[in-house]
C-alpha cells in the first residue's frame, strides 16, 4: 500500500519510455467492473473536491481584496512595497556591494585626478598671466 500511494504522490513528469507504457496499456479491460466503478465514484468524488476547493480558494481571494481595500492597500502601493523590498535585496547582495565598492573607489581616483587636471590648468593659465 505504502509503496501504491508513494506512485500517486510522485511530482516528476511522466518520461518517453513511461508515456509510451501508459498510452499502449488498455486500462479498461485490465479492470473489474467493481473496479471500474469504485474509480468512477473516485473520479467523481475528487472532481466535486476539486470544486469545493476553487469556490473556497476564490472566497478567500474576495476576502483578501476586501482586506486590502480596507486597508488601503491597492496596486500601486504593493508595486512601490515589491520594488522597496527588490531594491533592498539586490542592495545586500555581495556582487552590489563589491561593484559599489570598485564603482566608488574608481569615482574618488577620477575625481582626484580632474581635480589634479584643473590644479595644472590653473597654474599654467597663472604662469601665462604672469609673463
Amino acid at each position: 500500500m505504502e509503496a501504491q500511494a508513494r506512485g500517486l504522490l510522485e511530482t516528476e513528469p511522466l518520461q518517453g519510455r513511461d508515456e509510451d507504457t501508459v498510452a499502449s496499456a488498455d486500462f479498461p479491460s485490465m479492470l473489474s467492473e467493481e473496479e471500474k466503478e469504485e474509480l468512477k465514484a473516485e473520479l467523481v468524488q475528487l472532481e466535486d473536491e476539486i470544486t469545493t476547493l476553487r469556490q473556497v480558494l476564490s472566497a478567500k481571494e474576495r476576502h483578501l481584496v476586501e482586506i486590502k481595500q480596507k486597508l488601503g492597500m491597492n496596486l500601486m502601493n504593493e508595486l512601490k512595497q515589491n520594488f522597496s523590498r527588490s531594491w533592498h535585496d539586490v542592495q545586500t547582495t555581495t556582487a552590489y556591494k563589491k561593484t559599489h565598492e570598485t564603482l566608488s573607489h574608481a569615482g574618488q581616483k577620477a575625481t582626484a585626478a580632474f581635480s589634479n587636471v584643473g590644479t595644472a590648468i590653473s597654474k599654467k593659465f597663472g604662469d601665462m598671466r604672469r609673463k
